[in-house]
């Protein structure tokens, strides 16, 4: 007989405390346990499957796994070919930044893959307007609207699609836990009886999951370990342009990025990144350069924005959308003790165009021409662009995969980059390659030269 007892989880990483703590013992995180009513004893006994013996290493086949095509180009490179058999793909996102859209957008686009849409947040008829709208074929989806995971596994099993779609897993619930919905007991067991029902059945599954307000999956952190592969869409939901970012993915690379424009019918496919981040004003304006960044393998150009003005109480104010603010507030002590500019009183603002959020610090030396072109009020050409980093005693230091960068920024037709002295890199038909060992040079270089 079962028994029912109180865990404290940690909604973190999925750690479980007899009691409450105020930090978590495994990962550190404070104000993250959660109680959580579990049943104890024995479990159920579930027969082994058929033909589940140990094998040699060496007798085990090294073929290629047989990939699903999903029609959209952009997915399918970022799950590193196609949906694979058995697999269990979780998507990620906050709401209302297009979720559910793409994974409607998915059986609507294949015409040959039959998918079970299971919705435990809308109504059939809400999921058909939807469809409506978005377009495509219909043939071949069929809608559950259900939350009781026994119930969805029956009818998976029944209508034996190529592929299931939950939405979302926040929703679902098992009878074999005692509690709500969502909670973090729920989102584990409802997670393994996916995991095991893909794998035992050879059908793939994609999970949508919500993300809290730091930016991570809801429930614990060991959903993340139970998937096969986590895709998370970034970017801001009164924007136009969604990014899909590989965070794991077993059956490929996680260094890639697809890049979605959010229109009336659905998401579409943005091939080249670098259309909705070049400049949308008239030339000559002061304050901005062009960043030849790498996000994975793929290169993109984009514009950083800054201004810099003369603090008006006083107190300087430092402020950045999509940088990190430390390390503007570097740079900008780099800039006043190595070459100096005295920017400490006054304000200064730093954007990064297209809602992205930058982490390579390649987008430095953009950064630091920036706040200069806004304090200088000097327009950098249009057809310039940077790529380096900016090191504590104001050297430029050189970035990986320059070559990809220059070429993508020859491609798009700027005439002049400037990368560090100490790269090596050959030399690119069609853009001018300017080596600055410094920030003095390169001032003297771009502002004087």
């Amino acid at each position: 007989m079962a028994k029912e007892k109180t865990i404290w989880f940690c909604t973190s990483c999925g750690n479980e405390s007899p009691k409450w703590l105020g930090r978590c013992p495994a990962c550190g995180e404070w104000n993250t346990m959660v109680e959580q009513t579990v049943a104890t004893g024995k479990p159920a006994k579930t027969p082994a499957p058929a033909g589940h013996k140990p094998q040699q290493l060496r007798d085990i086949g090294s073929a290629q796994e047989h990939r699903i095509s999903l029609n959209n180009g952009e997915v399918d490179r970022l799950l590193g070919g196609g949906l694979v058999e058995g697999s269990l793909v979780l998507i990620g996102g906050e709401p209302g930044i297009g979720k559910s859209t793409l994974s409607l957008q998915i059986p609507l686009g294949c015409k040959g893959l039959r998918t079970l849409y299971v919705s435990g947040e809308e109504s059939p008829r809400q999921v058909k307007m939807r469809a409506e709208r978005l377009g495509g074929d219909m043939d071949n989806c069929l809608i559950l609207s259900e939350t009781r995971m026994e119930t969805i596994l029956e009818a998976a099993r029944a209508e034996k699609p190529g592929l299931v779609i939950v939405d979302s897993v926040q929703t679902m619930y098992s009878e074999n836990i005692d509690s709500s919905a969502g909670s973090v007991s729920q989102i584990k067991e409802v997670a393994s009886m996916l995991l095991y029902f893909a794998k035992s059945t050879g059908i793939p599954v994609i999970l949508i999951g919500h993300i809290t307000k730091d930016g991570y999956i809801a429930g614990p952190k060991i959903l993340e370990h139970i998937v096969d592969v986590v895709l998370q869409f970034e970017g801001d939901d009164k924007g136009p342009y969604r990014l899909l970012r590989s965070i794991k993915n077993r059956f490929g690379s996680t260094s890639e990025l697809a890049v979605f424009e959010m229109t009336g019918k659905g998401l579409r496919e943005v091939t080249n990144p670098s259309e909705m981040l070049i400049p949308m004003h008239e030339e000559n304006l002061s304050g901005t350069a062009i960043a030849a960044t790498l996000d994975g393998l793929r290169p993109f150009l984009f514009e950083v924005q800054a201004l810099v003005s003369t603090a008006a109480y006083g107190t300087a104010q430092r402020s950045a959308t999509g940088f990190d603010v430390r390390r503007l507030n570097m740079l900008l002590a780099v800039l006043e003790r190595r070459a100096g500019f005295k920017l400490n009183t006054k304000d200064v603002f730093l954007n990064m165009a297209g809602g992205l959020r930058i982490l390579d610090p390649a987008c430095d030396l953009a950064v630091v021409c920036a706040v200069l072109s806004s304090n200088f009020d000097f327009a950098i050409p249009h057809d310039v662009c940077f790529a380096g980093e900016v090191g504590l005693s104001g050297e430029i230091r050189p970035v990986n995969q320059l070559d990809r960068r220059i070429t993508e920024a020859s491609r798009l037709g700027f005439r002049k980059i400037y990368i560090s002295k100490y790269a090596s890199v050959p030399k690119v038909e069609g853009i001018l390659i300017v080596k600055v060992a410094d920030i003095p040079a390169l001032v003297k270089s771009l502002f004087r030269g």
